[in-house]
This record gives C-alpha cells, sequence and structure tokens, in this order.
C-alpha cells in the first residue's frame, strides 16, 4: 500500500508522521467498543491505531484504487469495514444508524478542498455524534475556533459554534505528511452539546441570515442584510435590528451567536 501514489485531484496527502497519528487517536478518546466513522482511511495508518484501541470502525474511502487494498488488510477482520464511498453523497443517518444506534465518533484528516463541506455534513448531523476529531488545515481550523471582531470569524464558525464546542489540539506541520503540503494543519476536537447554544429560531433562516451579513464583509449589517432581501425595506429592517439593540452601522463580523440568534427570531416573521 505504500507504493500508492496520492492523487492531486483527490486532495490526497496521506499522513505518516506516528507520533501525530498517536495523538489524533488519544484526541478520540477511543475506549473497547467505541463505534468510529473515519473519512478518508487513505493508506489506514489511522485505521490500524483506532482498531488496536479496540474501535469498532466504518472507514469511508472514495479513491477505487485503495478501497480493495483496504480491504485486503482489514476486511478479514470483524472490526473494520471499508465502505467506498464519497462522503458527501453519503446519507449518514442511514449508513451509521444501520450499524449501530448509538452514537458514535469521527476521526477525519479532511482534504482542504472539501474540508469546508464535510463539516456542514457532520453539522446537519451532530446528534449522530459523541466527538468528532478533524484535521483541517490550519487557516480553515482557526476560522472555527475565532472570536467575534478578526478577519478570521464567519460563517463557518457561527454554524460550528451553535452545535460544538471546540477545542485546538496541536499543530501539525507539512513534514508530517506524504506528499508535503505547502500549509500548516491542525487537529481540532468537536464536542457536540445537548441543545444548540442559542436559540435561533428556525435554524435554515439562520444561517440564511448569517450568509446574508458576511456576504458583503466590508459593508455595514444593515446594508449587508438589506442585500439579502429578508425584509420588505429598508425602514423595517432598521426596526427590526433597533428591537433587538444592535445597531446597523456595525459589520457582521462584530455580532456574537447570540446576537445573530436575537436578529434572527426577529426576521423569522418577514420571511
Amino acid at each position: 500500500m505504500e507504493k500508492v501514489r496520492p492523487k492531486k485531484a483527490l486532495g490526497q496527502n496521506f499522513l505518516t508522521d506516528k507520533n501525530v497519528l498517536s495523538r489524533i487517536a488519544d484526541a478520540c478518546g477511543i475506549t473497547a467498543g467505541d463505534r468510529v466513522i473515519e473519512v478518508g482511511p487513505g493508506r489506514g495508518s489511522l485505521t490500524r491505531l483506532l482498531e488496536e484501541r479496540g474501535a469498532q470502525v466504518v472507514a469511508v474511502e472514495l479513491d477505487r484504487e485503495l478501497v480493495p487494498l483496504l480491504d485486503g488488510e482489514f476486511g478479514c477482520r470483524g472490526n473494520v469495514e471499508i465502505v467506498h464511498a464519497d462522503i458527501l453523497e453519503t446519507d449518514l443517518r442511514q449508513l451509521l444508524f444501520s450499524r449501530w444506534e448509538g452514537k458514535w465518533k469521527v476521526a477525519a484528516n479532511l482534504p482542504y478542498n472539501i474540508s469546508s463541506q464535510v463539516l456542514i455534513r457532520f453539522i446537519d448531523n451532530c446528534e449522530l455524534f459523541s466527538r468528532l476529531v478533524l484535521m483541517l488545515q490550519r487557516e480553515v481550523g482557526e476560522r472555527l475556533i475565532a472570536p467575534p471582531a478578526c478577519k478570521e470569524y464567519g460563517i463557518l464558525t457561527l454554524f460550528c459554534r451553535l452545535h460544538f464546542d471546540i477545542y485546538r489540539e496541536f499543530i501539525v506541520r507539512p513534514g508530517s505528511f506524504y506528499p508535503v503540503p505547502k500549509v500548516d494543519s491542525v487537529v481540532l476536537r468537536f464536542e457536540p452539546l445537548p441543545k444548540p447554544r442559542a436559540d435561533v429560531g428556525d435554524e435554515a433562516f439562520f444561517r440564511q441570515v448569517v450568509k446574508g451579513a458576511f456576504g458583503q464583509r466590508r459593508k455595514t449589517l444593515l446594508n449587508s442584510l438589506k442585500s439579502a432581501a429578508l425584509v420588505p425595506s429598508e425602514e423595517m429592517l432598521t426596526d427590526v435590528l433597533s428591537g433587538c439593540r444592535i445597531d446597523g452601522g456595525r459589520r457582521g463580523e462584530t455580532l456574537s451567536l447570540e446576537e445573530f440568534a436575537a436578529v434572527s427570531r426577529a426576521l423569522l416573521p418577514f420571511r
């Protein structure tokens, strides 16, 4: 399997550093019998560690060349299942609950080019999981843990913060991968909340509000939301923001999750 060449089209950078692999497994907090979905097992380096620590692993791999090799190594073992599928096209609830109806853990070294889309899938299915340990491009990871009023704070920050406590475990340098990427990576641990951190009224609409507020970051909140056409008139929008005690002259990046939740609830009747 070492001879398999990474495919640039799939964003593959195989993690080769044994110390980093061990630290990821540690962050997962594996106990015997834990169910883990691994996204993009690659050559199976992390899969082996998870298995050795007693996890029941479902490994989802898109690369058709790697699947038979992974099957060859793990297929005869009862606690690892290789699934040939695109995680972005997979019904996670059906995949996981057809095998185990309890909570699952997630371990993944996400390709940089699809990390945001995969994160949205995990957010949409957060109730399935007890913990997620994800390796992301450092720039993306910093966004997810950024406080308000900084350039990293944005849409994904708020979407994730609504459902997770997020902790930075450690930075991973480019030399830990083959081929060597041009940027650092970061391992984050996501702990799902028992309920959303804030009452947003309707989550689909809340996402529209957040996207509208960040659609043109240099504009004020009032002008950004006006451009998003969420209410019939600027006057109504001004009244809504005033009722939430939020200055429309602020920029979206300065609002906390709770402030966005209040705006979303107040705008909901106008939808």
